[in-house]
């Protein structure tokens, strides 16, 4: 494969006329070109246009889970076609532990990314932010946030090191959220990326204009985005901020960028702890994984000083026990090369610095390794870019330069402390990270460190003896949560669940009356049209069944004999249920009361159809709230409408969310929740 690599643009594979400028990229462990990169006289114009044209009318045609159950197919299809990903990734260094991280961990995202879209949010194209605001006394004008998504097309610019992963975390939401991107793989490992794009674009499920792939560079690119547009860019520290200030206003600019991660080892986890053991194999899983070529690679080992020797040791024998550098190919090889030479130079070049910083090397060399090579010898190979993995140790120096400079590779430098408060203090001096992780059983110590860091890191996790065995790792970020992090990692938030998908989206308070914001947001509010009388919504499907259909019940008395029944069957004995003179003296009750579950159970009873029928079950309550007591003597009614419907994409039911509010006989409002039920989406046959 040494052709030229095509983009994706407007529909269709594009390659340049001319190869003079053609970029070689080479394999990381034999130096052979794998392909060459160009986009001389690409039209980037012309696909921003198509982007914020064909793509965003594809996808504004599609509801949330609409496109949610597109990435699931998505992710389907790159699944049946991994081992191509993973022989393919050889090339770039990657083992088969490596290439599970970006390849599986890319299509993990897809997953859940459609999980969470038919979960999350509605199947509609407007997403809704917090309650409905009241902003008159009479019901009529209303405030609601609401969020649609923009009008542009989200740049995606990719490192090289996660070339699957690292593209499909920005995809996903982006996709989800309904904006086209344009993705931009870095130089190294493009050809993986054109290869997985040209998976999904066989499989004939992208929307039209909904991805775009430039493979090389972009010269001009940032003149023409405009507000409505994104930019999101993961790579060094010095690239964002060029990027940055060439972004105009009005774009929206997240990065993720190098930071120098630390790792904690609590006080408490001296050595022979499951605390310390967890630690090292952390530290080793950090060291080598990717040849350490990971933006959360653990940069910074801080350690008690009493430990700093046993860490060492104990490092030094699981590097002796697992570690075997070379080809990835070839049997029995655990760590591959860096991407490149140039790679490799570059991070001989920062360890060197730490070096002149006053930094030691305690265990590895720098003199290129002995590698396996792919047909199994063992030797020289000055074609690859081998190195074998780094311990810089400080003493008690912390020079500036081991909390400024970050060797991209298997390096890490060791530090030590002698007290939780200096440990945090050497934490933040990093500037700012993705992810400090703590390995300690000490909650005190956990609490006291998670107050002094917590505001340097995106994201921190603490690892002991109870999820050391289910942790996902210092380094494995995962798409619920949040991934990026403050200052020098840059600010952004790559991951981080339905977060990520709103960043694609502008919240807009909308004000209105209660018909309006019914017609804008597909969800009833209190005051807009209901319909009561003729058939009960319960008997109709969703086919049938309209928003603020309403059934409004008859009225039915509280007893007292009714109260201690209740309290009787439920065993519910509550003293403001069955203790007068203790009710009496409660603020909140004018004596005995009748329990608020009561009142939700006779409420059921008398909104209820009780003939099979479209409702296929009930299955939960939201928002409950109790507002008045209900005293015995008096009597409760329901009005039931429904407020929100959600057909399923893929089953034949959906949901329906019904507003229900109880009153007393003085019309006072008693409670207020939502019912959740699951209706067939047709009629039974006659």
């Amino acid at each position: 494969m040494t052709d030229i690599l095509p983009s994706y643009l407007q529909g269709s594979w594009w390659t340049p006329d001319g190869s003079a400028d053609a970029a070689p990229v080479r394999d990381a462990s034999t130096g052979a070109v794998v392909a060459r990169v160009s986009t001389a006289g690409i039209d980037l114009p012309g696909a921003l246009a198509y982007a914020r044209t064909t793509g965003q009318r594809s996808l504004g045609a599609m509801t949330f889970h609409q496109r949610a159950v597109v990435l699931k197919q998505l992710a389907a299809a790159l699944t049946a076609r991994k081992e191509e990903l993973y022989d393919l990734s050889q090339s770039a260094g990657s083992t088969r532990r490596d290439s599970l991280a970006d390849i599986d961990g890319g299509i993990g995202v897809l997953f859940t990314y459609s999980s969470k879209g038919r979960r999350e949010l509605p199947n509609a194209h407007v997403y809704l932010d917090g309650a409905v605001e009241p902003l008159s006394k009479d019901g009529s004008f209303l405030g609601r946030h609401v969020y649609t998504r923009l009008p542009g097309v989200a740049v995606q610019i990719n490192a090289f090191n996660f070339p699957m992963w690292g593209a499909l975390e920005k995809f996903a939401p982006a996709f989800l959220a309904g904006v086209p991107s344009i993705v931009k793989p870095a130089t190294p490992t493009a050809y993986v990326a054109e290869a997985w794009v040209r998976m999904l674009v066989e499989t004939g499920l992208l929307p039209d204009g909904s991805l775009q792939l430039v493979t090389g560079g972009v010269p001009g690119l940032f003149d023409l985005l405009r507000l409505g547009d994104l930019v999101g860019f993961t790579g060094s520290a010095a690239t964002a901020e060029r990027l940055r200030a060439a972004t105009p206003d009005g774009v929206r600019f997240t990065s993720e960028t190098d930071s120098i991660n630390a790792s904690v080892l609590g006080p408490d986890a001296g050595a022979g702890t499951p605390e310390f053991d967890a630690y090292v194999r952390q530290l080793f899983t950090e060291l080598t994984a990717k040849a350490g070529q990971k933006c959360t690679a653990i940069r910074r080992a801080v350690v008690p000083r009493g430990s700093a020797e046993a860490v060492v040791a104990a490092l030094r024998e699981r590097i002796a026990e697992r570690v075997v550098v070379g080809d990835p190919r070839a049997e029995g090889v655990t760590m591959g090369p860096l991407v490149s030479l140039a790679q490799r130079d570059e991070v001989l070049r920062s360890v060197a610095a730490l070096q002149d910083a006053g930094g030691t090397v305690l265990l590895g060399s720098l003199d290129a390794p002995d590698v396996t090579r792919a047909d199994g010898s063992v030797g020289p190979a000055p074609e690859g870019a081998f190195l074998t993995p780094l311990l810089i140790g400080f003493g008690d120096a912390a020079p500036d330069a081991v909390h400024e400079v970050e060797a991209f590779g298997p390096v890490s430098s060791l530090l030590t402390y002698d007290s939780v408060a200096q440990a945090a203090d050497l934490v933040a001096r990093g500037g700012g990270s993705l992810v400090t992780s703590v390995a300690t059983h000490d909650p005190a110590v956990a609490g006291e460190l998670l107050s002094r860091i917590g505001a340097y890191n995106g994201r921190v996790l603490f690892l002991d003896r109870d999820d050391a065995g289910t942790s996902t790792g210092h380094g494995a970020p995962v798409p619920h949560l949040v991934h990026g992090g403050p200052g020098r990692a840059g600010g952004g938030e790559e991951l981080g669940g339905i977060r990520a998908v709103l960043h694609h989206m502008q919240r807009t308070a909308v004000q209105g009356s209660p018909a309006m914001l019914t017609a804008l947001t597909g969800v009833w509010h209190e005051g807009a049209t209901a319909h009561a009388g003729g058939r009960h919504p319960f008997r109709k499907s969703l086919a049938e069944l309209a928003i603020g259909d309403q059934v409004a019940s008859a009225s039915r008395e509280v007893t007292l004999d009714d109260i201690e029944t209740f309290a009787r069957f439920t065993g519910d004995t509550f003293y403001a249920h069955t203790d007068e003179a203790a009710a009496a003296a409660n603020p909140f009750f004018p004596g005995r009361v009748a329990h608020g579950y009561l009142l939700v159970s006779w409420a059921a009873g008398l909104f209820v159809d009780p003939e099979p029928g479209p409702v296929l079950a009930n299955y939960g309550l939201e928002n409950l709230r109790f507002v008045t007591p209900v005293s015995p003597g008096d009597a409760i009614r329901v009005t039931l409408t429904a407020k929100q419907i959600t057909p399923r994409e893929t089953d034949e039911y959906g949901e329906v969310r019904w507003d229900a509010v109880i009153r007393n006989q003085h019309d006072d409002l008693v409670a207020s929740y939502d019912v959740l039920t699951l209706v067939a989406k047709a009629p039974a046959p006659a």
